[in-house]
């Protein structure tokens, strides 16, 4: 993909499991993500990633891509940095909202839900 260029990745991490429930989400446009130490209560509604810190602050600046999907960041919460980079654990709302209601959601463009499968990488870059 060529507009990879100029992308400087912030965050990478690859989903190594699917909760029972976690595609269900679809349904009000999220995606919860969680690392390895997911509580067993949560496990079944998330999307098991590999914890990796946060390079940089994640700002509306930036995309979220996930495989080949890109969507355009609309809103950041205020634990989102934090809880990404020690647990693993944002929501991703595909609502297009452009203010962060929840401290641990990011919020990006409306645009049809991903598919989301074992294996999938999900990353955060720069826009240059």
């Amino acid at each position: 993909m060529v507009q990879d260029i100029n992308q400087k990745v912030i965050f990478e991490t690859t989903v190594r499991e699917i909760g029972q429930e976690a595609k269900d989400f679809s349904e009000i446009k999220m995606a919860i993500l969680f690392g390895d130490e997911a509580p067993d209560a949560l496990r079944s509604s998330c999307y098991i990633i590999n914890v990796k810190p946060v390079q940089e602050q994640v700002t509306t600046a930036m995309v979220l891509q996930i495989n080949d999907e890109i969507y355009k960041i609309t809103a950041v919460g205020s634990e989102v940095q934090t809880n990404l980079t020690n647990l693993g654990h944002i929501a991703i709302s595909f609502t297009g909202a452009t203010s962060a209601e929840l401290p641990g959601t990011l919020y990006v463009e409306d645009k049809p839900y991903p598919d989301i499968e074992v294996g999938s990488d999900i990353k955060i870059k720069q826009v240059n």
